[in-house]
């Protein structure tokens, strides 16, 4: 199945289909598919329950994380990860604007915005891979944790990765969506201002795959959160058992 999940979402930069609930339904089987072992009957939560419990937790985060951000207006939408322009491109932005060529800084944000909700549907096989590696010793510290502990392991954890296996997908997100083309354009033409004495070219990519990455770190933590806090959030009778002690 982890197989067949990974060749799925590997197979384009696409916002997720029509089936998207199917997909991500893979997802969450895919990571509590991991573990092992008998569960109990009884009022008692054993290890591998506790195991399960965690990784479920983060299964569900990590695909409604996805849902979430894998579509239009995902980034571009939304308040608090909508991205603009990198740190250091800041003035080049501010300048083009002060000369009236405004409309080039916007297609280069919405497409930049773009490349990053079409990236983050390549989020999952990576999660699953972290969770299939999680062990019960981590699973059970993780359950007495603080709000976002599993969210926070996971993110010591993989965060490397993620972003190693993330560039690659991005660069092809930012050149599909014409991102690179456009914000090419506005480093161009700011490079040719006669007031202009230091050129530049801030590092795009590193820039969209790093906000791409907290910003689905960040839900997931939103969704551990919700599954402690919210009895309601805790959909699966195993959800019920643990985070309910």
């Amino acid at each position: 199945m982890y197989k067949k999940l990974c060749l799925l979402l590997l197979s384009g930069i696409v916002f997720l289909p029509a089936s998207q609930a199917q997909l991500l339904n893979k997802l969450k089987k895919a990571a509590s598919s991991v573990s092992s072992g008998s569960s109990s009957s009884s009022g008692s939560v054993t290890e591998n329950e506790a195991g399960s419990a965690i990784k479920e937790a983060l299964a569900k985060g990590i695909a409604n994380g996805i849902a979430n951000l894998n579509k239009k207006d995902g980034f571009f939408g939304s308040e608090i990860y909508k991205m603009l322009l990198p740190e250091d491109a800041v003035k080049i932005g501010n300048t083009l604007r002060a000369v009236g060529l405004g409309s080039q800084v916007d297609k280069a944000i919405l497409t930049i915005n773009r490349a990053a909700e079409g990236a983050v549907g390549h989020a999952a096989p990576i999660f699953v891979d972290a969770i299939k590696q999680m062990t019960i010793t981590d699973a059970l510290k993780l359950i007495q944790g603080g709000n976002t502990s599993a969210t926070d392991y996971f993110k010591s954890k993989t965060t490397d990765k993620l972003k190693a296996a993330f560039s690659p997908v991005v660069k092809n997100s930012l050149d599909s969506t014409s991102a690179t083309k456009y914000y090419g354009d506005i480093v161009t033409s700011y490079n040719k201002l006669p007031t202009t004495r230091t050129k530049a070219n801030p590092d795009l990519q590193d820039y969209v795959t790093t906000r791409a990455v907290s910003a689905l770190f960040d839900q997931i933590a939103k969704e551990e959160a919700n599954i402690r806090a919210n009895p309601a959030a805790r959909t699966t009778d195993l959800l019920k058992k643990v985070f309910g002690m």
